[in-house]
């Protein structure tokens, strides 16, 4: 059963999070909220994980979920619910390619879904600095706003994007280097 679920809930988000792989956390924080699967502090890791391995984030996230709660075949399971949207969507346009590519409606709609992409995209954002800048021990009107802040977190995205945009000799790194550079941080800070 938790294979036809796991199926079910990424063909949904693959259906639907149009906008690339940050749209798709949204649809995650809801998954984890309703199923129980993983709590907001797993999906920071996970977003951690996607984020730094090659892939497509959505595909990278939905292995990991279906691998977190169903082992390997859970894995490939929620990676081919989330795959499928896409695969079955690409077949139908490559059926009616010449209708589609002159259609007015078409056209119209893919310009009416730039809006919503747009704001999944802000949405997920946001959802990212929440889980990685506030506390999530800390509740307000019952601390003070700076209580709020993980001041680590802070301090990290700081000196990154200082090491990025100011420093010289730092801003032509790879960006693997500075994925490198804040897992040791996390690690050797305890993050």
């Amino acid at each position: 059963m938790i294979y036809l679920q796991l199926f079910w809930e990424f063909f949904k988000t693959g259906l639907f999070a149009i906008g690339g792989g940050m749209a798709t956390i949204p649809f995650l924080r809801e998954i984890g909220t309703r199923t129980g699967w993983f709590t907001e502090a797993a999906l920071a890791n996970m977003l951690a994980v996607a984020e730094s391995t090659p892939g497509p984030m959505g595909i990278n996230m939905a292995t990991y979920v279906g691998y977190t709660c169903a082992g390997i075949p859970g894995g490939l399971v929620a990676t081919l619910g989330e795959i499928t949207p896409s695969i079955i969507v690409i077949l139908i346009i490559a059926a009616f390619l010449q209708a589609f590519r002159k259609n007015k409606y078409v056209e119209q709609v893919f310009y009416g879904m730039r809006p919503a992409s747009t704001a999944l995209i802000a949405a997920a954002g946001i959802g990212v600095l929440q889980i990685c800048m506030l506390r999530s021990d800390a509740r307000w009107p019952g601390n003070a706003l700076w209580e709020l802040v993980d001041l680590k977190s802070l301090l990290l995205l700081a000196v990154v994007w200082v090491l990025t945009n100011v420093v010289k000799q730092t801003k032509g790194w790879h960006p693997l280097a500075f994925i490198v550079f804040s897992a040791v941080v996390g690690i050797v800070f305890q993050f």
